[in-house]
């Protein structure tokens, strides 16, 4: 039986909110720090106070002057630090945005990252290594 692909969530639609509701509860996921997200960040915080940046939500902050696709790439240094190779055993291999579009630029990047496998859904897109499906 194969396991479970490590999955890490990163929100970067600026109004998000409520819909943070649905993603998987005890995974990792990182959401941009704005308004309307906050609240329910707050929320979760207070209600899973025992989640860390492995098992909960981590906030980064909202730069007005970076469209979406610009603040996920921003953030994949930090998230390869937090759950690659050098900190988690296994490494995550699938990577689930939500609030940017597949663009030809993200693939390109991701791919440095290791992934090769993307798939669009409907509010954004989830990149995949080879290694999440073995």
């Amino acid at each position: 039986m194969a396991a479970v692909p490590y999955k890490v969530y990163v929100v970067v639609d600026r109004e998000f909110g409520e819909k943070l509701g649905g993603i998987e509860q005890g995974a990792p996921v990182w959401v941009v720090d704005t308004p309307a997200n906050k609240a329910v960040v707050q929320r979760s915080w207070n209600e899973h106070p025992n989640e860390d940046h492995l098992t909960g939500i981590t906030t980064f902050n909202d730069l007005s002057s970076l469209s979406p696709e610009q603040m996920l790439l921003g953030k994949l240094d930090a998230i390869e630090l937090h759950h690659g190779s050098y900190s988690a055993d296994p490494p995550y291999s699938v990577i689930e945005v939500f609030g940017t579009q597949l663009t030809a630029n993200a693939k390109k990047v991701l791919s440095e990252y290791g992934f090769s496998v993307f798939q669009v859904t409907a509010a954004g897109f989830t990149a995949s290594s080879p290694k999440a499906l073995d």
